[in-house]
């Protein structure tokens, strides 16, 4: 048999729909964009993100030689598919065995409970948003494994301060729990959602309505003096009970004579000698003696002699060195490297 005719029976004998059943999703949309070309697929590239980019492509390059008879029949089935009855019917079981076709079933679980709304990605989100002092509390009473997941799926630094709140005994187990983790099932993974979406997001939410005065207490914390006290006044002749609550709460410069001696040198090692000394003009002289008790003889004797040198300076500029000051601690405080409070024992703040 010479060439010709044994390439007529071979192509007599190849049938493109045999091939396209045992090609992948990826492999069938490359062939398809490459056979778009760069006018008509353009517009598609542009709707895909990165990663379906680089999937599609580095199949793409792939390819070799594509049989225009499968060319023909990936186009046809794409038109069939779209025509079977005039219209498209959208809903998330469509969307999911669409992307069966595609994508791996791990990546696949990820991408659905993103897109099925508030028990997906955003659940996740929300609790990488929770206080870890409010969220450690609630999981110490959950089991390990529940914890395992739940932390596996957060952001990787809330996770670590959560996981370092936690018992010890407990956290060893969420560790290996989380170590020896295989992929969760969609159902398992369901119920712990609506579980956190029940019992523990609703009622954050709910208790977070009615802590409205720590919300106002920490926009006051961000007034300069002036405004702080025209707001505090008018609330004081309005509503002084709100006004006291609010008082409270709010953090002042003040309250950081009631650091701890290790905390207080702590926080004047993050400030400058300038800042400091704009921040204790016009403070009692107690404030002012609590911090220079808590520097080194020299550096003390330097700072009184600066301040009794200064001369007047602007208000706005003291309340922002002291702001500057109580921002500064409280991020000490967040990284846990002072212990912030308004009295100490009961009355600790955590931030």
């Amino acid at each position: 048999m010479n060439a010709s005719a044994e390439q007529s029976v071979s192509t007599d004998l190849y049938d493109p729909a045999n091939e396209f059943d045992a090609m992948s999703g990826v492999e069938k949309s490359a062939i398809f964009m490459l056979a778009l070309g760069r006018e008509y697929g353009q517009p598609i590239w542009k709707k895909l993100d990165d990663g379906e980019v680089a999937e599609i492509s580095q199949t793409m390059a792939q390819l070799g030689n594509i049989r225009p008879e499968l060319i023909e029949y990936i186009f046809s089935n794409f038109i069939s598919q779209m025509s079977i009855s005039g219209s498209i019917h959208g809903n998330y079981e469509t969307t999911e065995r669409l992307l069966s076709e595609y994508l791996p079933e791990d990546r696949l679980t990820l991408i659905m409970e993103e897109i099925r709304g508030p028990a997906g990605r955003n659940m996740w989100e929300n609790l990488s948003n929770v206080s870890i002092p409010v969220l450690t509390n609630y999981l110490k009473n959950e089991y390990p494994q529940t914890v395992a997941v739940i932390l596996s799926r957060i952001a990787t630094n809330h996770a670590a301060g959560v996981l370092g709140n936690l018992p010890d005994e407990l956290a060893i187990e969420v560790v290996q729990r989380m170590l020896a983790m295989e992929p969760v099932q969609r159902e398992i993974l369901g119920k712990i959602e609506d579980t956190l979406r029940s019992e523990f997001i609703s009622n954050l939410a709910r208790s977070r309505q009615r802590n409205s005065h720590e919300l106002m207490a920490e926009i006051f914390n961000n007034f300069d003096r002036q405004t702080e006290n025209r707001f505090l006044g008018k609330l004081d002749e309005m509503d002084r009970e709100a006004s006291e609550q609010i008082k409270v709460l709010m953090f002042t410069f003040d309250d950081l004579a009631k650091l701890d001696n290790v905390s207080v040198q702590a926080l004047l090692r993050q400030i400058e000698k300038a800042d400091l000394t704009l921040a204790l003009k016009g403070t009692s002289e107690n404030i002012r003696e609590f911090f220079i008790g808590n520097m080194s003889e020299r550096a003390g004797s330097m700072l009184r002699d600066d301040l009794e040198v200064m001369g007047p300076v602007r208000l706005k500029e003291v309340d922002e060195a002291q702001n500057l000051m109580i921002n500064t601690a409280k991020m000490l405080a967040d990284r846990g490297e002072i212990v912030i409070s308004k009295g100490g024992g009961d009355d600790e703040l955590v931030y």
